[in-house]
């Protein structure tokens, strides 16, 4: 029983000099990734959620779905930039799909421009109306 305990001890020790750093953790950076689509819902009105759901591609595994972010640019134009998280480390090279739902909020009455950027200075563009 005492061999036990020293044994312990010892792993114990042994564990506890061990040199523990967060730099040896795969580092990540977020990047806006472009859609491939949008598909905006038909009959909003002034007092309803406007929404999108925008769908694409990951260039491989090691991509994750961060967050969009909408920007009213004007009164009638819209600015969608999507996020991801890229974690360095092995990855699956395969095209991975994703698909999310991004909230527009209530817009006012009209014909609205919704962009979505790329990244790369280009953007898919979809019109959205609003009805009383």
């Amino acid at each position: 029983m005492k061999t036990v305990k020293i044994a312990m001890l010892v792993l114990l020790a042994g564990l506890f000099s061990m040199p523990w750093s967060y730099a040896d953790a795969p580092k990540s950076r977020d990047v806006i990734i472009g859609v491939t689509d949008a598909y905006i819902p038909s009959n909003f009105d002034s007092s309803s959620d406007a929404f999108a759901v925008v769908t694409g591609l990951f260039p491989n595994s090691c991509y994750r779905f961060k967050e969009t972010k909408v920007e009213h640019v004007g009164a009638t134009l819209h600015e969608v930039t999507t996020y991801a998280n890229v974690t360095e480390g092995l990855c699956l090279m395969v095209l991975v799909p994703f698909n999310k739902e991004v909230a527009l909020g209530k817009l006012q009455v009209g014909e609205h421009q919704i962009h979505f950027l790329n990244g790369d200075g280009t953007y898919l563009e979809k019109r959205l109306t609003i009805e009383n």
